[in-house]
């Protein structure tokens, strides 16, 4: 049986004193969680991040990554460095990284496969425009970004990823897809993987996000191809994290 992964994603937000209050909080209700839970923070947090975190059975991990071991590529942050601070996660290919800078499929794979190569365990987004939603196109926009990477790291690299489904149209509009909108992208994912390799495609991980809330969490996570959820201003709340966390 799939495991259960809930995320957050802190986005561009948070400073110690308010990480430090959050972290304590999710640490003190986290006991009645059995799903896995993680936080993705800015970089500047890591340290403290994994400090605070370190043997307290949250997950850490990064919201982004360089393609690029080491080398003049000025504000970046390689694969290694989030290793010096324990991370088991990265976020690869949000929306908001392909949308405001630019990151095609191509430059998405090579941090996938950088990211592994380093042992850590990318979180691999996809999804599909409001237009392309409209014009009926949700499946060859998934599908592209997922034969990407395909192309780079081959189907047998997915067993040890996660892949977010996020539609962007309902990334922080609160407009959320419907249960059977999510599942069905879902399984159109897990059924294009099944036909490349059947083992793989039953033991990945799909998250959902996008304006997933306590209160659409447990139907989300209650379809069959839904394994858990990427959270984004939610997390930033505990009580709401938490609750969203107990519905996986």
């Amino acid at each position: 049986m799939r495991r259960k992964i809930v995320a957050g994603n802190w986005k561009m937000h948070g400073n110690l004193a308010d990480n430090e209050a959050l972290l304590s909080a999710l640490l003190a209700g986290a006991g009645d969680v059995k799903a896995e839970m993680a936080v993705c923070v800015p970089f500047p947090y890591l340290a403290s991040v994994s400090a605070k975190l370190s043997g307290g059975g949250i997950a850490w991990g990064a919201q982004n990554m360089s393609q690029h071991g080491k080398g003049a590529f000025t504000g970046e942050v390689s694969a290694a460095m989030l290793n010096d601070f324990g991370c088991k996660y990265v976020i690869v290919g949000h929306s908001e990284r392909r949308a405001l800078y630019g990151e095609s499929d191509e430059v998405v794979a090579d941090k996938f496969l950088a990211a592994q190569a380093a042992g850590l365990v990318p979180i691999l987004c996809v999804g599909e425009s409001l237009e392309e939603r409209e014009t009926g196109v949700t499946e060859q926009v998934v599908g592209r970004q997922l034969d990407a990477v395909i192309a780079k790291a081959g189907v047998a690299s997915l067993a040890n990823c996660v892949v977010a489904y996020e539609p962007v149209w309902a990334i922080g509009t609160g407009k959320t897809a419907t249960p059977a909108q999510a599942q069905a992208v879902h399984a159109f994912i897990r059924g294009k993987l099944r036909a490349l390799d059947p083992v793989v495609a039953d033991g990945l991980v799909i998250q959902y996000g996008g304006s997933v809330k306590a209160a659409n969490a447990a139907e989300l996570f209650a379809q069959p191809d839904i394994d858990g959820g990427l959270i984004g201003g939610a997390s930033l709340q505990a009580d709401e994290f938490l609750a969203i966390c107990r519905a996986a």
